[in-house]
C-alpha cells in the first residue's frame, strides 16, 4: 500500500523532519486511486548494474505495453508517468507510475463477479496473469466500488 511504500521510503531515506515527511506524502498522495481506477508503481529490478542498465535499454516502452482487462471488456492501458518523463531513447526507467481508468460497465462487471487478467505485451516481456487471483481481484474490486 501507499501508506507502506511512504513509511519504507522515510526508514530508507532516514527522514526524519515533520516537513519532509509531509512533502513525502503530498508526492504519494496522487497515487491513491479515486473510485474510478487504478494505480500502480511498477518496478523493474535487476540487482545487478550491467544486467539492469542492458534490460532497461530493451525494454523501452514497457509501460505503455502493461494491461489489465476485466472479462468480456477490451484490455485497458495504462496513463503512465503523469508527472514527468521517465524515459529517454537510450533506455527506459526501472521505476513508472501507472494509472489505468475503468469505465462504468468494468466496474459494474466487477461487482457482479467478472474475472480480471492483467499482463505486459512488450517484445522483451511478455507476461499475462489470466485469472488474477481471487483474493486480488476482490481487493481491487474494493478499490472502484
Amino acid at each position: 500500500t501507499r501508506k507502506y511504500q511512504v513509511q519504507e521510503t522515510l526508514r530508507v531515506e532516514k527522514i526524519f523532519d515533520p516537513k519532509e515527511i509531509e512533502h513525502e506524502i503530498e508526492t504519494y498522495n496522487p497515487l491513491i486511486p479515486d473510485g474510478q481506477n487504478w494505480k500502480a508503481t511498477f518496478m523493474i529490478e535487476y540487482p545487478d548494474v550491467e544486467e539492469r542498465r542492458k534490460a532497461l535499454a530493451r525494454l523501452i516502452g514497457v509501460e505503455d505495453t502493461v494491461w489489465v482487462q476485466v472479462e468480456g471488456c477490451d484490455k485497458v492501458h495504462p496513463i503512465a508517468n503523469e508527472d514527468l518523463e521517465r524515459a529517454n531513447e537510450d533506455k527506459t526507467s526501472s521505476v513508472h507510475f501507472m494509472r489505468f481508468e475503468l469505465d462504468e460497465n468494468m466496474i459494474a462487471r466487477l461487482r457482479d463477479g467478472a474475472g480480471l487478467a492483467m499482463g505486459i505485451d512488450h517484445p522483451e516481456m511478455t507476461v499475462k496473469v489470466d485469472p488474477v487471483s481471487e483474493p486480488v481481484r476482490k481487493s481491487l474490486v474494493a478499490d472502484v466500488s
